[in-house]
This record gives C-alpha cells, sequence and structure tokens, in this order.
C-alpha cells in the first residue's frame, strides 16, 4: 500500500513547475493522470537522448518529471474532448494546472464550473504571479519562468560573487520551490476535506515561492533597512562557512560554533587562532584575514584530506560534481538514482529518485514516463461520461 493509493490527480500542467508537483504525489501512490495537449506537453521533445531524438519517445527533461504517470491527449476545445476530460473531474480528488491566469475560464472549465461538477474537489494552480481569487495584482496574466521568478523574488541579488552580476541558482528553484509548496497545499486540502467534506482552490505563484524562499533577507531588510547582497559562499552572519580552494578542487567548511572552531584550529596546528578569536562576534570582525589563514591551509592538501582531517569533529565536504554523486554509495543506498526505461533506445536511463522517505508507504519510482496518449483505452474505458455533451469550450490556451 502506498499513502496516497486512494486520491486520483487530473494534471493538467507542463514543462516544470506542475510535473514536479504531480510527480512527487505520483511517487507516494497518487493515481496521476496527465492531460495532455494536442501534441504533448511543450518539453517531451527537449533533450538529452540517448541515441537520438528520431527514434525516443521523449528526451531526459520529460523523463525526469513525469514518471508514475499516466498519459490522455484531450483538445479541450474540442467538444467530445471536453465530456471526456469532465468525466475525469467527476471521479477526481485533484485539478491541478499551470495556465496563465485565465486559460481555463476561457474553456469554460475553471474552478468554479468544475466544483459544480463535483463539490468535493481539490483545485490546484501553479503560477507565476498566482490567481486572481486569493489576490488580484496587475502582474496576473503575465509570463513567468525560473528565471523571472528567481530575478522578481531577491534570489538572484543575493547569489554570485560580491565583484560579479547578480546569478541565478542553478536547478530551477523557482519553479521546484513552488512544485513542492503546491504539494503541500495540495495534501493541507486534501486532509482538510477528509475532515470536513469540502473542497478548495489552492494557489501557489513562483513569485511569491522566492520571496518565501529568501526568508533571510526579508528580516534583515526589516532589522537593518539595508538590502542584502551577493557574499559568494559566504553567511552574512555566520564564519566560516564557506568554500575553500584544496589542491584538487574545493571543500565547504561550516565551522561557526566555537566548539567547531576549535576544533578547526586544532586539525590547523594552529592553537593561536583558537586563543586569539575565542567568540563568533571575533572571528566575523575579522573574516577577511581568516578566511586567508583557511585557505592556505586547505590549499596544501586535497579534498579529502581535509575532510578527513576535520571527519567527525567540524561540518566540511567535498564539493561534488554528478559523477561523483553517482560514485556515492550514500546516494545508492538512499535510493536517490532510480534506472527507467527510455523508449526508443537501447539501454535505460538513470532520474533522480524520491527524498521523502516513509516507513510504511515507501516511496517509488515504478514506471517511466508516459508515451503521448498511451493510457487513452484504460482511462475513458474507466470512467462513465460526463452529460451535458453539448456544453462547448471557447478561447484557446
Amino acid at each position: 500500500m502506498t499513502a496516497l493509493s486512494d486520491l486520483r490527480v487530473v494534471d493538467l500542467t507542463q514543462v516544470l513547475a506542475g510535473p514536479y508537483c504531480t510527480m512527487l504525489l505520483a511517487d507516494m501512490g497518487a493515481d496521476v493522470v496527465k492531460v495532455e495537449r494536442p501534441g504533448g506537453d511543450l518539453i517531451r521533445s527537449n533533450p538529452p537522448f540517448v541515441d537520438g531524438p528520431e527514434g525516443e519517445a521523449y528526451g531526459g527533461y520529460f523523463q525526469s518529471v513525469n514518471r508514475n504517470k499516466r498519459s490522455l491527449e484531450l483538445d479541450l476545445g474540442d467538444d467530445e474532448d471536453r465530456v471526456d476530460f469532465l468525466s475525469l473531474v467527476e471521479t477526481a480528488d485533484v485539478v491541478v494546472e499551470n495556465y496563465r491566469a485565465g486559460t481555463m475560464e476561457r474553456f469554460d472549465l475553471g474552478y468554479e464550473t468544475l466544483r459544480e461538477r463535483n463539490p468535493q474537489l481539490i483545485y490546484s494552480s501553479i503560477r507565476g504571479f498566482g490567481d486572481p481569487r486569493t489576490g488580484e495584482t496587475d502582474r496576473q496574466g503575465q509570463p513567468s519562468f525560473d528565471l523571472v521568478a528567481q530575478a522578481l523574488g531577491g534570489v538572484m541579488e543575493i547569489t554570485g560573487q560580491p565583484d560579479g552580476p547578480p546569478t541565478k541558482v542553478g536547478p530551477g528553484i523557482g519553479d521546484l520551490f513552488t512544485a513542492v509548496l503546491n504539494a503541500v497545499g495540495i495534501l493541507a486540502a486534501v486532509h482538510h476535506r477528509d475532515q470536513t467534506g469540502e473542497g478548495q482552490y489552492v494557489d501557489t505563484a513562483m513569485y511569491d515561492a522566492m520571496v518565501s524562499m529568501c526568508e533571510r533577507t526579508v528580516y534583515q531588510y526589516s532589522y537593518t533597512g539595508e538590502s542584502p547582497t551577493r557574499r559568494g559562499n559566504a553567511h552574512p552572519t555566520l564564519f566560516p562557512y564557506n568554500a575553500f580552494e584544496t589542491a584538487d578542487g574545493h571543500v565547504v567548511i561550516a565551522a561557526f560554533s566555537d566548539g567547531h572552531w576549535r576544533a578547526l584550529c586544532e586539525a590547523m596546528d594552529r592553537p593561536d587562532l583558537a586563543a586569539d578569536y575565542p567568540t563568533a562576534g571575533d572571528r566575523i570582525a575579522d573574516r577577511d584575514a581568516l578566511r586567508a589563514e583557511i585557505d592556505d591551509w586547505t590549499r596544501s592538501l586535497t579534498a579529502d584530506e581535509v575532510v578527513a582531517a576535520l571527519d567527525g569533529e567540524v561540518p566540511a565536504a567535498p564539493v561534488q560534481d554528478t559523477s561523483d554523486i553517482f560514485d556515492d554509495p550514500h546516494v545508492r543506498a538512499r535510493d536517490m538514482l532510480a534506472e527507467v526505461d527510455q523508449p526508443g533506445a537501447d539501454e535505460s536511463v538513470t532520474v533522480a529518485g524520491n527524498p521523502i522517505k516513509l516507513s510504511e508507504t515507501p516511496t517509488a519510482v515504478e514506471r517511466r514516463a508516459p508515451l503521448l496518449d498511451e493510457h487513452r483505452e484504460e482511462l475513458l474505458d474507466s470512467v462513465p461520461r460526463a452529460g451535458d455533451e453539448g456544453e462547448q469550450a471557447s478561447g484557446d490556451d
């Protein structure tokens, strides 16, 4: 048994934020029905491929965030397809979409319409700037991507080297963190419905999520009146808490407590530094000079030697690339690398596993991402067709 095996999710999302959200639910056992526009999710054709796009059904981007789902291709502007969609909604617990605000209303398939069909429905949206139902702003309806969310939400202003330009975080956190928050909101709404029988609207905006993720900058500005900016890998209030160069790469060292600082000085054979800088305030006041001292020590050693010298006493780790992660037995033991089939390729591929570990209802990556419309017959044969076939949608998405 899985945690969400009694939950059916109708997933209208594409690209990254929405699919990642519904992937989390699918990994926990929800029956996620991916309803795709004609031609499928825009990201199906994105590389990389194992052998080549000519023979493979989709690339790595799509494979990574659409496992454990079933696919159905529908045109919401077509009368018959709209009837099939409404039939799915009537048997669903959750509908998730990540269109611009107003798109579903143009099909006459907005929250209010679907709630009439299924009063207990939980309707969830992921948008760049949220939905007017939960707080109307002039930005709604504007397009947004991860880069835009990171820029507006303050992430880029505090990321990068002090003498360099604002820099986006490598992973698409504007999408991914929003997706995680949306999944939390959906599960909260499910819990509320279980108690009351009442469905509701769940709305998560990428801009809002980035403001939440940058919580540190919010309180710092409130307390000091100064806008935080880039500090490289340093922390504004903790030292040492940084990346340091080694003979063969880089390590990170987090020795900001007094005990960790003394242990670091012992490993460096520098009891004088421990004596001269006994408190956090002392160290922060002279952080540039102390950083140079630590740099001199780490550059004389390999990354493994630094970590070995600090092992068990000071939080430290090498800065790994992805090949290192694939070779790390910890990652394998934690099931954080999952093998799935790649349709059209001669070999399987690896995607990231699910970090949510449950003792009684474990998460699992059981199925590859679906082919477009792969599950039409089993899905449409399993639900009664909705009435009101004559209702007609208008507009396009």
